[in-house]
């Protein structure tokens, strides 16, 4: 994914980008569940890296497959590339932490972007005085292998309600995570700051006294003064 398309929509909200993927036809892609540990460390924009979660079965979620390098919760956490969001399927289920306080301190570490689950993490408190933006279902005390086991990595997953694809872009906020199919990043990331430049003026004339029919959404007449106030900030600049 080229830098500047990230960069693009870091800058803009996840509410642009649902808007912008409805104008396209997209309504299914906002992550349920999953909102920010701490709003003050929550910006980001990157390209998904997932892990799959099955549900718990006796013979194969023992506490000895956690010193496995290859068992893919462990093999995510050194294989995922920096830069990158760890997404996480964890089925919904609020009854494990998908991560926790060391495993969030070595993601940190690495330089991965983010880590968005529909399931809790563990050492809640903790995670969420990192810098690591984490979005998530709460907290939960138990170890994932109480509900869960890690099952596949770089797979299509379902998170939220969402489908991920690995290579997907995910921009979260404070509001949660949209999910952006990669081919569309450039047009929405392009269209959402041009969203936002207008809303701006669409906000600027509410306060001045329009009335939001004829500006919320914008008809010729506004669209027409919008594109004035653009030429007239150019020339000032």
């Amino acid at each position: 994914m080229n830098p500047d398309i990230l960069r693009q929509l870091a800058a803009v909200s996840t509410a642009t980008v649902t808007m912008q993927l409805l104008k396209r036809g997209l309504r299914n892609c906002f992550i349920r569940g999953a909102v920010p540990l701490n709003t003050a460390h929550c910006r980001f924009a990157a390209e998904a890296y997932t892990l799959r979660f099955i549900p718990m079965r006796e013979d194969l979620s023992q506490v000895e497959v956690l010193a496995d390098p290859e068992y893919p919760p462990r093999k995510a956490i050194e294989d995922i590339t920096p830069g990158l969001a760890l997404v996480i399927d964890a089925r919904g289920d609020p009854g494990a932490g998908v991560i926790g306080d060391i495993l969030a301190a070595r993601l940190q570490e690495r330089g991965v972007a983010a880590v968005v689950s529909d399931g809790p993490v563990r050492d809640a408190a903790k995670v969420a005085g990192g810098l690591l933006p984490v979005f998530c279902a709460g907290s939960a005390a138990p170890a994932s292998l109480n509900v869960h086991f890690g099952a596949d990595l770089q797979c299509p997953i379902a998170c939220g309600g969402v489908a991920v694809i690995p290579g997907d872009v995910l921009l979260g906020d404070s509001d949660g995570v949209v999910v952006i199919p990669a081919a569309l990043a450039a047009a929405v990331a392009r269209d959402g700051v041009e969203q936002e430049q207008l809303e701006d003026f669409l906000k600027q004339r509410v306060a001045d006294g329009h009335p939001t029919i004829g500006t919320y959404p914008p008809n010729p007449e506004t669209l027409r003064a919008y594109e004035d106030w653009k030429h007239s900030e150019r020339d000032h600049r």
